[in-house]
């Protein structure tokens, strides 16, 4: 085993250090090289060097990741070990898999990554210390070492030094593909989270994605259980006099993370995050934003970040290597991961108050939903549980355009737990500290999609800073009736007649018939995913007969 680079200042006792790794790992005799913990430069050069990828004219990592150009969910598995049998909330989002079969995929891709280079990064999950877990991923690209260091928590040097063994093995092989007729998956790509053996394997994707979403997913089991700490998907961003943080909830294409990069605010973090006694936290060190169409004018902060340590994914570049974001040929799911630190106003410690304020983003493809609403406490619960939103395309393999779908806890795919554990905890969080919640509708205005628009950034901006900074509260307020939400009338900066969206519709009729079909959609949603739900709860949400 030859060792390009070590972590540790004596460089035989860093090598002692990563082959008991990689043995622990179950990658033993090994016969590559490995690159541990090497600065951004060296995984770019070494990507370079082996073709993964070229630098765009702005210094960013540009890759393709193939046919896979977003999360692939029918390809996520959990292991059915006795320890978590009785406490996943099995189905078609947590796919069980026998222990037998992950122990033959852990041997096909240990007996691949054995044979071939290695890129070893070694950080933190949780930017709060007290609630962090330590993740080593072992990497068979280069670009996918510099993907996990740039959106990982990055230790300090002291922190390396006594990092000692990890938590979480994360092991990363794209080339290694699996075969569903003997390893029985779904398709040459496979993404395992084993919470016994504290492994996650990803195989056959070059989709960095997995690697992030699978580490998320680990989290929102091992805070729940092991700490009492509500995990979320969601960006976070506060004041920058007082300190008041934000919670925004959102799958993605819903604006999260343009919404959260807001250059009057400090940004905490764009995606994942937890809610502790204490604050809330970032899961991560970096962020990972969507490029399609993106410019200096509308997201200056991303577009600017775009530079020399970023990963950008299957954007379109010209023969001078300039990116055209307009252009979609692979893919609307482009996308660009770089350190938190790239952001000016951002807040490197990754921690925040208790949030004052919680927004619920959803993206409505019906074109019926304010753009804006109030929830109190049952129907912020409600919608919390509900996750109502529109899948966007790209974001999923198979999705070219919107499909209206509920997301429990704005979150589902991540969440391994009974989802009614993570809404109880949130219901208690909002009780205690008297947190404000309102649902954001980034959709469509005058008509559903195909006919109505997309609302304008600059309005979904003007009504989140009402939010943020209070004032929405003076404006008057009407009950709508078959969402059960109060509207405000008036916001700075936003033409009143859109925050009614019955007055945007050519014909008011066809308006009501959208807005009771979804309303429907939420209550036959509600009666079969959530039968036992509490009454008071389910009668704070829309109601298709309301008069």
């Amino acid at each position: 085993m030859v060792y390009l680079r070590a972590r540790c200042a004596h460089p035989l006792g860093g090598c002692i250090v990563i082959e008991e790794e990689l043995a622990h790992a179950g990658i033993a005799a090994h016969e590559g090289k490995v690159l541990v913990d090497a600065a951004p430069a060296v995984l770019v050069e070494e990507a370079l060097k082996k073709g993964e990828g070229e630098l765009t004219s702005t210094g960013a990592f540009a890759v393709y990741t193939g046919k896979y150009t977003g999360r692939s969910p029918k390809d996520r598995f959990i292991v059915d070990t006795p320890d978590v049998h009785d406490k996943i909330a099995w189905g078609t989002v947590n796919v069980p898999m026998s222990v037998e079969s992950y122990q033959h995929i852990k041997e096909k891709i240990c007996s691949y990554l054995a044979k071939r280079d290695l890129y070893v990064i070694h950080a933190y999950a949780g930017a709060n210390r007290a609630h962090s877990r330590k993740f080593e991923v072992v990497c068979e690209l280069a670009s996918q070492a510099l993907f996990s260091k740039q959106l990982l928590v990055r230790p300090t040097d002291e922190e390396l030094a006594s990092y000692g063994m990890p938590d979480f093995t994360v092991l990363a092989a794209p080339g290694c593909k699996c075969d569903p007729a003997v390893d029985g998956t779904h398709s040459e790509a496979c993404i395992l989270i084993n919470f016994q053996e504290h492994e996650i394997l990803v195989l056959g994707s070059r989709y960095s994605g997995e690697i992030k979403k699978a580490v998320f997913s680990a989290m929102n089991y091992l805070t729940v259980e092991e700490d009492n700490i509500l995990p979320m998907h969601s960006s976070v961003n506060k004041d920058p006099e007082t300190g008041e943080t934000a919670v925004f909830f959102g799958l993605s294409g819903t604006g999260k993370t343009t919404l959260s990069a807001d250059p009057k605010r400090i940004l905490v973090g764009d995606d994942e995050h937890a809610w502790g006694d204490d604050g809330v936290f970032n899961f991560e060190g970096g962020c990972y934003a969507k490029c399609i169409r993106i410019s200096p004018e509308t997201e200056p902060d991303i577009f600017n970040a775009i530079r020399f340590g970023s990963v950008c994914e299957n954007v379109i570049l010209d023969d001078k290597r300039v990116a055209d974001y307009d252009d979609a040929k692979y893919t609307e799911n482009t996308r660009v991961a770089y350190p938190i630190e790239s952001i000016p106003n951002s807040d490197p410690s990754g921690c925040g108050k208790v949030p004052s304020v919680v927004i619920f983003l959803t993206a409505d493809a019906f074109g019926v939903l304010p753009p804006i609403s109030r929830l109190d406490r049952n129907g912020a619960m409600y919608h919390f549980i509900s996750g109502f939103t529109s899948k966007v395309a790209g974001t999923e393999r198979g999705i070219t355009e919107p499909q209206p779908t509920f997301s429990t806890l704005f979150g589902e795919p991540f969440m391994p737990l009974n989802p009614l554990t993570y809404a109880q905890m949130f219901g208690e969080r909002m009780e205690r500290y008297g947190t404000r919640v309102y649902l954001v509708n980034t959709g469509w205005t005058g008509g559903p999609y195909g006919t109505g628009k997309r609302m304008k950034l600059a309005y979904t901006r003007a009504m989140v800073t009402a939010a943020l900074n209070g004032s929405i509260e003076n404006a008057e307020f009407v009950h709508d009736k078959v969402f059960n939400v109060d509207v405000p009338q008036t916001i700075e900066d936003v033409p009143s007649e859109l925050l009614n969206p019955r007055d945007t519709w050519a014909d008011p009729c066809a308006y009501d018939a959208a807005a009771r079909k979804l309303a429907s959609m939420f209550e036959e949603n509600c009666a079969k995913k959530y039968p036992d739900m509490a009454s008071e709860i389910k009668a704070a949400g829309p109601c298709s007969t309301a008069e």
